[in-house]
């Protein structure tokens, strides 16, 4: 467990795939409330966490209660948005915060979180896609320090719909690991 900033960092397990769905659900519930065209509750279920915790790495964030404030997916390659790339960058995925329980600038430190771990593992960026449709969420990250480093048109959702995706970057290089 990492304690940062009051926000306690852990690995997900198994057993923490219902309270990722929870997390997702909800936050795609708050979206479609804005009117936001992202993600659709039930979209991720309890297979998909799971894969992901296999196959890359799954942050839950909580509270000095530890009541669970937020979660991010870390992939080390997302060939689907990037294409083919060479080992030099982690991809965060699916940052969620709950709205109920999550101090303010959560998301940031959750962000922060992701990128001193990419650090560590000694890679030199951070990357991400930001659906084209969402200009909050676009400028979100910028204010987060990421750069649009291209667009790709044609991203395929689970069911089927194609959307559009910005792609941001952060290098890391001048990243203090602590």
């Amino acid at each position: 467990m990492i304690i940062d900033d009051e926000i306690l960092f852990r690995r997900a397990v198994e057993k923490d795939v219902g309270t990722l769905v929870d997390l997702y659900d909800q936050a795609a519930r708050w979206m479609q409330k804005r009117g936001i065209e992202q993600w659709k509750p039930g979209e991720k279920d309890a297979a998909h966490f799971v894969k992901k915790m296999r196959e890359g790495e799954v942050w839950l964030a909580g509270d000095p209660d530890r009541r669970i404030v937020g979660a991010y997916e870390l992939w080390w390659s997302d060939e689907e948005a990037w294409g083919v790339q060479p080992p030099v960058a982690g991809y965060v995925h699916r940052l969620m915060v709950d709205r109920r329980t999550a101090p303010a600038g959560a998301g940031r430190r959750m962000l922060e979180h992701v990128e001193r771990r990419v650090a560590r593992s000694g890679l030199a960026r951070v990357r991400l896609d930001c659906v084209s449709t969402n200009p909050r969420l676009l400028a979100y990250y910028r204010n987060a320090g990421y750069r649009v480093v291209g667009e790709f048109p044609h991203k395929e959702a689970s069911d089927g719909r194609v959307y559009g995706v910005i792609l941001l970057e952060k290098r890391l290089d001048r990243l203090t690991v602590v």
